[in-house]
Order: C-alpha cells, then sequence, then structure tokens
C-alpha cells in the first residue's frame, strides 16, 4: 500500500501557509506579541511555546531597586560607622595615656601607669605580637594549605568529606582550649625539644636559651605562643584555601591534563596560581587571629615586658594578652585604664595596616582569579 503522507505539507513554513488559507485558523508557531495590548514586556517577547511573556510593571521595578539600593547603602554606612565610631572612641579614652605618660611610647620597655609618674611603653608587647604572630604564620599556613591542597586534589570523596568536617570543627574549638591545652600538655612534652634547640642551635640566637640547664627549666615563651597560635589558625586557613582550590575552572584543569602534566604540575601550573589571591586571603584572616589572640596566648606566656629575641626563654607579651591580665589591676585609675585603651588602638591600627597591605598584594594579583 503507498503512503499517501508525502502529499500533505510536513514542514512547518507549509503548515503556516495551510493554516492562513483556512478561515478561523490560528497560525502555528511562535508570534510576536504587541506591546500594546498590554500582554508582552516589549515587542518581540515570546516564550518559547509561543505564548507571550508576563509583563513587569516598571513602576514596581524602579520601586524595588531603589528599596534594595537604600538597605545596601544602608548596611555599608552601619559598618563605616561602627568602624569610625571605634576608632574615635580607642583615640578619645587613650589621650590621657598619652598625655599622662613620662616614658617613651615607643621605645619604654616598662608598664607602670599606676607609678608616679606614670611609665609605660608599647615596645616590649609590640615585639612579642610580631613575634608570636610571625612563628605562628611561618608554621601554621603552609601546614593549613597542604591540608587544603590535599582534601581538594588528592583525597577521594568521603575521605575529603570527612577531613573537611574535622576541619570545620577544629575551627570551632574555644580559645581557652588551646590554651589550657598548650599549658598542660605543650609546654612539658616540648622541654626535651626546646633543650635541644639550645644546645645543637644556640649558636643562632633566637634558639638560645642561656638561664635554662636542664629540660625543666624551659617554660611559658614566645615559641610556645607561636606553636598555639599556629594550631589555632590552621583550620580558618585550611578551610578559605580548600574553598579556593575548588573553585578552579575546570577548563584550565583539564587544559593541563591534555598538555600532559602530572598531579603536581596541574596543580603548580592551575591550581595555585587561580588560589593565589584566596590564599593571601586566608592567610590575613589567620594573621588577624594570630594578632588579637587572647586567652591562649596569656595561658602559655610569661609577662615580662621587655624585648627578648631568645624564642625559647620563659618571657613574653602582646597587646590581646597585657589587656586581659593587667585589666583587674588597672582598678579605678584612670592612667592605667587609659593604657590599655592605649594598646588596643595599637593593636587597631596595625590589624588596619595589615588588611590594607593585603588587599594592596590581592589588587596586584586579580588577574588570576579571573
Amino acid at each position: 500500500m503507498s503512503s499517501t503522507t508525502g502529499n500533505d505539507p510536513s514542514t512547518d513554513e507549509a503548515r503556516e501557509v495551510a493554516a492562513q488559507g483556512v478561515p478561523g485558523a490560528r497560525p502555528v508557531g511562535p508570534q510576536v506579541v504587541d506591546a500594546a495590548d498590554g500582554s508582552g514586556d516589549k515587542p518581540g517577547t515570546v516564550l518559547p511555546d509561543g505564548r507571550p511573556e508576563a509583563g513587569i510593571s516598571g513602576r514596581s521595578v524602579r520601586l524595588g531597586d531603589r528599596v534594595f539600593r537604600a538597605l545596601a547603602a544602608g548596611s555599608g554606612g552601619i559598618l563605616l560607622f561602627v568602624m569610625a565610631a571605634i576608632a574615635v572612641f580607642l583615640v578619645w579614652k587613650a589621650i590621657p595615656a598619652f598625655t599622662n605618660n613620662t616614658g617613651n611610647l615607643f621605645t619604654t620597655q616598662q608598664w607602670n601607669p599606676q607609678g608616679s609618674p606614670p611609665v609605660f611603653g608599647m615596645a616590649a608587647v609590640f615585639f612579642g605580637t610580631v613575634v608570636s604572630a610571625f612563628l605562628a604564620m611561618m608554621i601554621g599556613v603552609p601546614i593549613a594549605i597542604g591540608i587544603a591542597l590535599f582534601i581538594s586534589q588528592y583525597a577521594h570523596r568521603k575521605a575529603a568529606t570527612t577531613l573537611g568536617a574535622i576541619v570545620d570543627l577544629l575551627a570551632a574549638v574555644p580559645s581557652l582550649v588551646f590554651g589550657m591545652w598548650g599549658l598542660y600538655f605543650l609546654i612539658p612534652e616540648t622541654q626535651g625539644f626546646q633543650q635541644w634547640l639550645s644546645v645543637y642551635f644556640g649558636w643562632i640566637p633566637i634558639f638560645d636559651n642561656p638561664t635554662a640547664t636542664t629540660a625543666g627549666q624551659f617554660g611559658k615563651s614566645l615559641i610556645i605562643a607561636g606553636i598555639v597560635l599556629a594550631i589555632m589558625i590552621i583550620p580558618i586557613v585550611s578551610a578559605v584555601t580548600r574553598e579556593v582550590f575548588l573553585q578552579t575552572p575546570r577548563e584550565t584543569i583539564d587544559a593541563a591534563w591534555a598538555l600532559g602534566a602530572t598531579k603536581w604540575e596541574m596543580i603548580r601550573t592551575a591550581v595555585l596560581p587561580f588560589g593565589r589571591a584566596g590564599m593571601i586571603s586566608a592567610a590575613m584572616l589567620g594573621l588577624g587571629r594570630a594578632l588579637g589572640e587572647t586567652i591562649a596566648v596569656a595561658l602559655v606566656l610569661n609577662s615580662g615586658f621587655r624585648i627578648n629575641w631568645h624564642l625559647t626563654e620563659p618571657g613574653g607579651d602582646t597587646f590581646a594578652s597585657t589587656i586581659a591580665l593587667k585589666f583587674g589591676e588597672a582598678g579605678g585609675n584612670p592612667t592605667a585604664i587609659a593604657a590599655l585603651v592605649a594598646a588596643g588602638l595599637f593593636l587597631f591600627v596595625i590589624t588596619l595596616i595589615v588588611n590594607s597591605i593585603a588587599r594592596m598584594v590581592i589588587a596586584r594579583r586579580k588577574e588570576f582569579t579571573a
């Protein structure tokens, strides 16, 4: 039996022509909607199935845009207001310390704001803050980046999920727990290690401890504070860098594989360049915590208010630990309280400077995040 389907119009064009020839027939296929009837947003706006797109009132769009813009601007304004209010408060409350201090604020290695006359300086606390944070960065950041690379590039899916959850859990551990761990476990267990550093690397001044002759004489020192801070910043830096590495474009990774790169070559040429700005941002987050950490550092340091280059020798101070330890001693003395506020102002300024430098570095490497 011969088929007659070939005699019927089989294309869209033929069906449309046939429909136009029949009175009352509706043309087949998408049609342009006239804006005059109010059923379309603009002339020519149709959906794939031929139905007109629902119109949106221009007035409602403009109103919603204005409301959202006002809310966003208000949020940004609140942030700027809070930052400015904190800065003004710190400067205002620190003025009595600046006017009554008889010592040099930048070079005096003494803290006696309650004396007559008051004498104090920020040299020792600035040194301790910078050294402990530097040690934390040198120890913690490479380990954190290594953990992030393993979780994002090497570990199997289940192992990566488990390790990621553990890292996130460590980030939520209170700093008091880290401080107690450093005080009751790290200090006793590292006596031999500190003695080994002093004996075999004592020719390097930072590892020499002239006051200790036996293992039991090593105690609360800057190197212990640096190790505790390093452990505290590892979860933060690792979590941020892990997410950055996972955002590496698949095309970049595939291009490295196509060129015959090994696993490490792919990471070095594709993942690390893309995540460079993210790694810097993560490191700055870790540095911010290391600079401002209070209770953990206060538990593993002995206050001495002197610049001590021997990292294994007991003694050391930071801005945050000084504020915490000396606040109870300040009592109702206005100069003593003002001196502690001045220390907070110094820490505030240092944090702003560090973050500004980090922003400048990230801006210079913006092309790696494209």
